[in-house]
């Protein structure tokens, strides 16, 4: 396989992706874990530092990062798929605020990794502009500000910006404001993920790559090749969780796509802007995001790609060139200067992990010995470093602020059979589509959209 193909990330790399060796039979560990995509790897880093007498082996189907990891937008940030509403709601005010610093908290912890382990992967803390462009997007943007301000959080967590503020930072067409939060910062995600397969290895883990996992149970994982014994077994497959047995209704697998323009002119950058490399989105309701990249590409993507029957995930459905195209004309309304004359060079897409609730978990059940981490809704750059920290304390029984937290062992409740589950997901995207439609026809908001942001705990 071409690994190289997979995005543009992955392309970038100067380093061949030579997939390390398989599994060559059965062994015994303290520790193993299923998938070498961030999750996987931030648990081995912080398992073996803390202890390393640990003998922990990390699983991988494919390469390390073949996953969302190596074909995400490149947002380090501080962003859950739940509210501090909806986790208030859930788990009292309190839990929701500590949430909401252990993520502020887990950005500088990732950029300490980056630094002490010498990955080169283009970091920059520019923060995120998420920009208003209608008189919708406008309230959602200071109801955002509003619920930050209820919690406590303060300008330093995130501002309102007026029209010119927004625009300063990043030159949309038709900007009326937005919010910043300097909590982001911006990686090229292929390469942190790589470099943090190395760092990991130098720490005495062993990754076999090219090994299908082909069940998880209590003491091991099991491949073709040979099964792992192990104490502690740990899930961390996020999108790809259905193609394990008995797992099919645990996480859905939502696409998002990318695209990538050739590397623009300084003249471009000026109109533009991103002059801190912030990331960047709006307030509209079916997600966009993007970043400047280190050598001066708009990598920029969305959802929109619909939800495939029995949540089928397959290389396939990487590349919907529908949405490609939407993303392309979209990049176009944003920035003019964007015109069709302006190349996209790479198209990519991938799988994530979506739980019915829209919540995040970590969990570990010490009488199995049995361990997870996932259900980020495309926000795992940062999140997957809480995990993995929080999941080294619970295997390891230590009692931290990290364990106490409000998604430690949060059980999702179980996707519907089909074809309930397509029904649904197709059908939310398609409302979130229309509203963003209807709201730029008649700058009111969606009442639809908002019911289904309430129902989804938003």
């Amino acid at each position: 396989m071409g690994y190289e193909n997979l995005s543009y990330w992955l392309s970038s790399l100067d380093e061949p992706l030579t997939p390390r060796p398989a599994l060559p039979g059965d062994t015994d560990a303290d520790v193993v874990i299923v998938g070498a995509g961030y999750t996987g790897l931030w648990t081995a880093y912080h398992l073996a530092q803390a202890d390393p007498t640990l003998r922990v082996v990390v699983l991988e189907r494919e390469i390390a990062g073949y996953g969302a990891s190596g074909r995400n937008g490149g947002w380090c940030s501080a962003l859950f798929p739940t509210s501090l509403t909806g986790l208030a709601r859930r788990h009292g005010r309190d839990a929701a605020v500590a949430m909401q610093r252990a993520l502020h908290d887990t950005v500088r912890a990732v950029g300490r990794v980056v630094a002490a382990e010498g990955i080169d992967c283009d970091w920059a803390d520019g923060g995120t502009v998420t920009l208003a462009r209608t008189g919708p997007q406008l309230v959602r943007a200071r109801a955002a500000v509003d619920e930050a301000r209820a919690f406590g959080f303060g300008a330093d967590h995130l501002a309102l910006l007026d029209a010119d503020e927004a625009a300063a930072r990043c030159g949309a067409e038709g900007v009326r404001g937005g919010t910043y939060t300097p909590h982001c910062a911006v990686v090229h995600p292929a390469k942190l993920v790589r470099g943090l397969a190395r760092a990991v290895e130098r720490l005495g883990v062993r990754i076999h790559e090219q090994t299908t996992v082909t069940a998880i149970r209590s003491g091991a994982a099991v491949t073709a090749s040979g099964t792992v014994r192990a104490s502690v077994v740990v899930r961390a497959t996020e999108g790809y969780t259905p193609m394990l047995p008995g797992l099919r209704r645990t996480v859905a697998p939502v696409y998002s796509l990318m695209v990538a323009t050739e590397p623009l002119p300084a003249q471009t950058w000026e109109r533009i802007g991103l002059a801190d490399r912030e990331t960047f989105s709006d307030h509209r309701h079916v997600i966009i995001y993007g970043q400047r990249t280190a050598d001066g590409r708009l990598a920029f993507g969305g959802r929109g790609a619909p939800y495939h029957f029995g949540s089928r995930v397959s290389p396939g459905q990487d590349r919907e060139p529908r949405v490609f195209a939407a993303l392309r004309r979209t990049l176009g309304e944003l920035f003019p200067v964007l015109g069709p004359d302006v190349p996209v060079t790479h198209a990519w897409g991938g799988p994530l992990g979506v739980t019915r609730d829209w919540a995040a978990s970590v969990g570990f059940d010490r009488a199995s010995g049995l361990a997870w981490a996932g259900g980020y809704v495309g926000d795992g750059v940062g999140s997957s470093n809480l995990a993995g920290r929080t999941l080294a304390d619970l295997i390891r029984g230590e009692r931290s602020e990290l364990t106490s937290l409000p998604w430690v062992n949060h059980s999702s409740p179980r996707w519907e059979p089909e074809p309930l589950r397509w029904l649904a997901m197709n059908t939310a995207l398609r409302v979130m589509t229309s509203a963003d439609a209807k709201e730029i026809r008649t700058n009111r908001p969606s009442h639809r959209a908002k019911a289904l942001s309430r129902l989804l705990g938003h």
